[in-house]
């Protein structure tokens, strides 16, 4: 029952910081929403910064698995791209922000044990983009002449400020236009 317990804690944790943001919830909330006391919670967790780190290591996990089958499905750096964007599709989708992204925003308040963890997690997915962009250079699905570095910050920036503000207007029709302006700059 503790792995499971643990589990939901995580997991409603994620949708809480994803919703509210890091700072916008208390061990309480998460006791209320799955039902068991702050007591409990502080036995999984015994400070939230503890919550924190479990949470970036789990989202961490799921987006490497994500890369890894995304990088195995096609050698076209455009559906690659295509794929990675889809990701952060699923949180216009669910009305929720990157948990990264979201703590991101409240760096300044982060213990630096999850602000390590949010560099990190964002400085992978930047290599990945990268190598996407040079494979797809090489294999003549991307254009030449592109700056790999440059451009994968630019696609990370674009969908995460994409995935903003979808949630903030309530739709999704700038992400498919955000997208379709990413592929167009890239063949």
């Amino acid at each position: 029952m503790a792995a499971g317990t643990r589990g939901r804690l995580i997991a409603e944790a994620e949708m809480l910081v994803r919703t509210r943001g890091y700072s916008g919830f208390s061990y309480a909330d998460l006791g209320k929403a799955i039902g068991i006391s702050k007591a409990s919670i502080h036995h999984h967790f015994p400070a939230k910064e503890d919550l924190g780190a479990a949470l970036i290591d789990s989202y961490k996990q799921r987006y490497e698995a994500a890369l890894e089958a995304i990088w195995d499905e096609s050698p076209s750096g455009i559906a690659r791209i295509a794929a990675y964007a889809r990701l952060y599709l699923k949180g216009i989708e669910q009305d929720q922000g990157c948990l990264c992204g979201v703590m991101a925003c409240e760096r300044d308040i982060l213990p630096q044990r999850l602000r390590e963890g949010i560099t990190q997690f964002f400085a992978e997915h930047l290599v990945w983009l990268r190598r996407v962009l040079e494979a797809g250079v090489e294999n003549g699905t991307i254009r030449q002449g592109i700056d790999p570095a440059a451009q994968a910050k630019l696609i990370l920036s674009a969908l995460e400020g994409v995935l903003m503000l979808g949630r903030l207007f309530g739709e999704k029709s700038g992400f498919d236009a955000a997208i379709d302006a990413l592929g167009k700059s890239l063949r």
